[in-house]
């Protein structure tokens, strides 16, 4: 696998991670019809996919969220402790689901609704191995915004203060933060600056960076979070 083997030429190995078979089979017979796709193993509950995340070492975790036993969120939170190379990408049945927005808490990559059409779902994988794309990510950002309007995540929370780690970052990066939590692609990032989309990744990287976040999704995160983005408001830096 590209993350603990170096090679680029081996397949992307999956890990299924539901208590439905018959979803699991469905999504099996989709990627494994791809050469660059494979599915590692399944597990029917949160607690059975961390233990074979553990041993099988998948670069991409298909993760459903309602399970018995330990639930999505839970199992997230550990895989993504435990296992830093591995993405998770969140199965939910509607867009605007608090689990959903719970899971990219815990640390999901991205999340997919159940009834993704095939082409969709290996892209997602795809995107999500490579690490330079966040899949569907205005749909993420309203998601985003949703909850941490409503104050879903945590009722009781006080108004964020402003993350001195963002002093570390240039005017720049945080121009390109800002477009990233908008949901902009590196294409549109690139157009709406005038860079060209390599200096864009580069942006993105040092963000990741010094920020010490896993992954752009979570760089989206980062910014309702921390109060960069207001909900309704636009961008505060």
């Amino acid at each position: 696998m590209p993350e603990t083997t170096g090679d680029p030429a081996a397949p992307i190995g999956v890990l299924l991670v539901d208590d439905q078979p018959l979803l699991r089979m469905g999504f099996r017979l989709i990627l494994e019809g791809e050469d660059d796709l494979r599915v590692l193993g399944e597990a029917s509950d949160g607690a059975e996919g961390v233990a074979l995340a553990a041993t099988l070492k998948p670069d991409v975790v298909l993760m459903d969220v309602r399970m018995p036993v330990m639930d999505g969120i839970e199992a997230t939170t550990r895989i993504v402790s435990e296992h830093p190379e591995a993405k998770v990408i969140i199965l939910t049945t509607f867009d605007l689901d608090e689990y959903a927005f719970a899971g990219l808490q815990a640390g999901a990559s991205a999340f997919l609704l159940k009834d993704v059409a095939p082409e969709e779902l290996v892209l997602a994988v795809r995107l999500v191995a490579s690490g330079d794309a966040v899949v569907a990510p205005r749909v993420t950002a309203r998601l985003l915004e949703t909850y941490v309007r409503d104050g879903s995540a945590n009722r009781a929370a006080p108004a964020p203060e402003r993350d001195p780690l963002l002093g570390d970052l240039t005017p720049r990066e945080l121009e390109v933060l800002g477009a990233m939590a908008e949901g902009l692609s590196n294409a549109e990032i690139a157009h709406r600056f005038f860079l060209s989309e390599a200096t864009v990744k580069t942006h993105v990287r040092r963000i990741l960076t010094k920020l010490h976040l896993r992954d752009r999704v979570q760089a989206v995160v980062y910014a309702y979070e921390t109060g960069l983005v207001i909900p309704s408001q636009g961008l505060d830096y």
